[in-house]
């Protein structure tokens, strides 16, 4: 997952919230200009010199970072508290190949930290701010995840109702009339896996039987790149039918579309970022 940013706004000071690989990380830098605004950096190098503080972002990183150095964080706690001792984030970061906290310099540079730790370090600030930072923080959560359940669920209706499209197309057009129910549900079975092998690679069986401890199909497991896709290819397909063309002939054009598609849909930032 690419690295992507979002606001929230706690006691009139903006916070900045970075996405990225390994969890979510709020910035240092905006949540210190609550003490103080002129020089930022100098309440994170003295939050980051204390005792308290080297002991929780040392544990945190022994539980999360396989790759933490533990020697030079116990020369770091040793030397905690001692008045010549001082910490930058970048020291902290390039001594213990620490993850927890990530430093750039520049004009969009600045300090951030896991919300793990930047809780803490808020509530070093201010046990009042830390509160509003948790609950602005949860809110945006809350926003974010309905915004996905939404865009989810409207894709699952999508689909279903080509699917109702595209069952009917078979039922017109490929099921003889007086067959058995039996016969049916094998037509229906067989043209489901024409899809399934065109997007996926694989019939519903195959997949069952190489993922014998997951429950559902295969479709249960798509993602929301793959769901729209096949939601398009049930159309299309319905389309090709209607057109009389042979089986071998609408795989070959349904998989040339699954690949284009998932080619465009993968590229795309709007996707990108409802899979944040």
């Amino acid at each position: 997952m690419t690295k992507s940013t979002s606001k929230i706004i706690v006691q009139k000071k903006e916070i900045t919230l970075m996405h990225q690989v390994g969890g979510e990380y709020l910035s240092l830098t905006d949540i210190a200009k609550y003490r103080n605004a002129e020089e930022p950096f100098s309440v994170i190098n003295n939050w980051l010199r204390t005792r308290s503080t080297i002991d929780f972002v040392g544990l945190w990183e022994k539980i999360n970072n396989p790759d933490f150095k533990p020697l030079e964080f116990d020369r770091f706690r040793i030397e905690s508290g001692n008045n010549y001792f001082v910490l930058s984030p970048q020291k902290w970061i390039e001594s213990t190949n620490a993850v927890g906290i990530t430093s750039k310099s520049g004009r969009y540079g600045g300090t951030f930290a896991h919300v793990d730790i930047a809780f803490e370090f808020a509530s070093w600030i201010s046990s009042e701010f830390k509160l509003y930072l948790i609950t602005e923080f949860k809110r945006l959560k809350i926003d974010e995840n309905n915004r996905l359940q939404l865009e989810w669920n409207l894709q699952r209706t999508i689909s279903k109702i080509n699917y109702r499209i595209h069952t009917d197309a078979i039922k017109e057009n490929l099921i003889p009339k007086e067959i058995t129910k039996q016969q049916t549900s094998l037509v229906y079975a067989n043209e489901a896996d024409l899809l399934n092998v065109a997007l996926f690679g694989i019939t519903a069986k195959e997949w069952r039987d190489a993922n014998p401890d997951k429950s559902g199909n295969i479709r249960d497991f798509a993602n929301l790149e793959q769901l729209v896709v096949l939601s398009n290819m049930e159309s299309i397909n319905a389309l090709l039918i209607q057109q009389d063309l042979l089986q071998p002939e609408r795989l070959i054009q349904l998989n040339k579309v699954a690949i284009a598609q998932m080619k465009s849909l993968i590229e795309s930032s709007s996707i990108k970022k409802l899979n944040k």
